[in-house]
């Protein structure tokens, strides 16, 4: 997982990063250095700070430089020098912000039961907030010099022309949506607010809700919490895979007022702010963010549905292949053809290093040298944040990756897949400043999921039987399965709810479910099952608080696999050619970024080529199992 936040203000005027963030810079070491492994290896956060002690201190330091950022206010106009000058204090200042809020984010989910971290972590929430407060002023005050004057400082002086010209850009190209002082001052001070809803869903699922145990039919006890059900959820036994799903997904149900509170509180905010800065709608409000055409949203969710047979023929072969009289949504899971090997943290960092070599020794070198460091959480444990992300945001430190590895294949894919995102993160740094390394949401899945296609052509080339085979080709659905069609559904759902509550349709729990249940059944067919306590799946789906975020999962496996393709199939050039959207970094519109290494995103063909990608495999695996 990779996310930002979605304010995306001049990148000076101070927006709160939220689970992860962007930008980091190289790493040294040699690939050969050993690495840590077994479940006490964790990442060293002493790189941020030695102590909770000196955090405290750089902290009560930002908010010390405050009132030195407030007085730039009504300056910005003197001179090219004097508009250079405050923009880089803002931007300086900014940078030791995001450090000091990274070292709270990720002690806090280090154990999400312990309070001291959670604490820290709302104090920098807050302290992003009154930065908000005093840098509120800089767009409003960039807009009244105006195009002519900001064009002009651009071209008289070095800093501005290589650091900020594209952030000064783009908000003058923002101008009808950016508010005055007071109005921005008002949306900065509410952004903790807005982000409230979030917070309550997180701490309802890390802590408050019972989470059941069972037990399987091996006799194995699971405390269901989300990396419980995570990991059982493929369980061989049929009937044990019907217990996991019957009783999570029922610990949710029993709070589907509360849960659903949650989410429509989240909807409101966004509708309250897409109304306040004058959008048509949350959509047309996210997407204007980095100037996304709408037609990208709209071409993915229609050609997604135009392919729903290709998928239904998948969710056939998966019955006939598991041997099942019918198929339900518990039978989502098992892979196609069982595979017993296992990998060790350092397996899956060889493996990882192998397969990547298409992209070139500098590319593998980096990678080598970063993965034998400290930067990682890899393993579960009690009390820590399910999932996994990169968090990057401290661009003079490095990358942070936070894992819940299991020791299968599907870890060894984890591992690849945010590797990706710090790689991109690396990369980027490298050949951008500051202000332009931190490259939009829209690019931030494509190099994770070009690693996962660059794996699985790996493993497939080795193959040594037949099942092995169907095990990575079936892999590759799942991947596209997961990716591509689930989260497009997962797209399709979210505008769904932000258009019930832009028409102020009444939202509960219930009429949430009600709603995710009737894409949810659409997207799985007629010959397939989906019991309703299953519909309450919408509220582990934390990513429906990050603001249209999930579509950019499935633009991003077409973009990636596109890639991955062409450097597969090409040379050097297509190689390049993708190492030069990792190093553009947030330098231009992502749309633009990749029109110009040939992939236009709003054209319906890439979404058909994977549709039919898709296909082809359906079709390799029905070869090898009628030979």
């Amino acid at each position: 997982m990779f996310a930002l936040d979605r304010r995306k203000a001049l990148g000076l005027a101070a927006s709160l990063p939220v689970a992860a963030s962007l930008t980091g810079l190289g790493a040294s070491g040699a690939q050969g250095a050993e690495v840590p492994t077994g479940s006490g290896a964790t990442w060293d956060l002493t790189d941020l700070f030695p102590d909770a002690e000196a955090w405290d201190a750089a902290r009560k330091a930002v908010l010390a430089a405050l009132p030195r950022l407030a007085a730039y206010k009504g300056t910005l106009g003197t001179s090219a020098q004097a508009l250079a000058r405050a923009l880089d204090d803002i931007s300086v200042t900014k940078l030791k912000a995001m450090r000091v809020y990274v070292y709270s984010s990720l002690q806090a989910d280090e154990d999400v039961r312990a309070p001291a971290p959670q604490e820290r972590e709302a104090q920098a929430r807050d302290m992003f907030s009154q930065m908000g407060q005093a840098t509120a002023w800089v767009d409003p005050e960039v807009l009244d010099l105006g195009e002519e004057t900001i064009e002009r400082f651009i071209a008289e002086n070095e800093t501005l022309t290589r650091r900020f010209a594209f952030p000064l850009r783009d908000t003058l190209r923002r101008a009808e949506h950016i508010l005055d002082d007071q109005g921005e001052a008002i949306l900065a001070s509410a952004s903790a607010a807005l982000a409230g809803p979030g917070s309550v869903r997180d701490q309802l699922v890390a802590s408050d809700i019972p989470w059941p145990t069972i037990t399987l039919s091996d006799g194995r006890e699971v405390r269901l919490d989300a990396q419980g059900y995570s990991h059982s959820r493929d369980a061989k036994n049929r009937a044990d895979r019907k217990r996991v799903f019957d009783s999570y997904w029922s610990a949710f149900k029993g709070y589907e007022g509360s849960l659903g509170a949650a989410l429509a509180a989240k909807l409101k905010g966004d509708v309250f702010e897409a109304e306040n800065r004058g959008y048509e709608s949350c959509l047309a409000m996210a997407l204007a963010a980095n100037r996304i055409p709408e037609g990208v949203y709209r071409s993915l969710v229609s050609e997604v549905n135009a392919g729903l047979p290709q998928l239904h023929r998948y969710f056939q072969l998966r019955r006939r292949m598991l041997k099942l009289p019918d198929i339900h949504y518990y039978d989502i899971y098992p892979p196609l053809v069982q595979m017993d090997r296992t990998f060790t943290l350092g397996d899956m960092r060889n493996v990882a290093l192998d397969a990547l070599k298409p992209l070139g020794g500098d590319y593998v070198r980096l990678m080598g040298e970063a993965t034998a460091k400290k930067w990682m959480d890899p393993f579960p444990r009690p009390g820590k944040r399910a999932g996994a992300y990169m968090n990057g945001a401290v661009y003079d430190v490095h990358p942070y990756l936070l894992l819940n590895l299991s020791e299968n294949f599907d870890g060894v894919s984890t591992f690849v897949h945010e590797w990706g995102h710090a790689m991109h993160t690396l990369i980027a740094a490298k050949a951008q400043p500051y202000e332009t390394a931190r490259y939009p949401t829209f690019l931030a899945e494509i190099a994770s999921t070009a690693n996962e296609v660059f794996l699985t052509e790996y493993m497939l080339e080795r193959a040594k039987t037949k099942e092995e085979k169907l095990y990575y080709l079936g892999m590759r659905l799942e991947g596209l399965r997961g990716t591509f069609y689930r989260q497009t559904m997962f797209a399709e759902f979210e505008l769904k709810i932000h258009e019930m509550a832009e028409a102020g349709e009444g939202l509960s729990g219930a009429s949430i479910s009600r709603v995710y249940g009737e894409i949810l059944r659409r997207y799985h067919g007629p010959d397939f099952t989906i019991d309703a306590p299953y519909e309450m799946e919408w509220a582990m789906i934390g990513h429906f608080y990050r603001f249209f975020y999930v579509y950019q999962y499935a633009t991003s496996i077409t973009a990636g696999t596109w890639f991955a393709r062409s450097v597969l199939d090409g040379g050097t050039a297509e190689r390049e050619n993708f190492l030069g959207v990792l190093r553009a970094g947030g330098s231009d519109y992502p749309t633009d970024i990749l029109t110009r290494a040939g992939l236009d995103m709003a054209s319906p063909q890439p979404y058909r080529d994977l549709v039919a990608g898709f296909g082809r495999t359906l079709d390799e695996i029905e070869a090898l199992l009628d030979a």
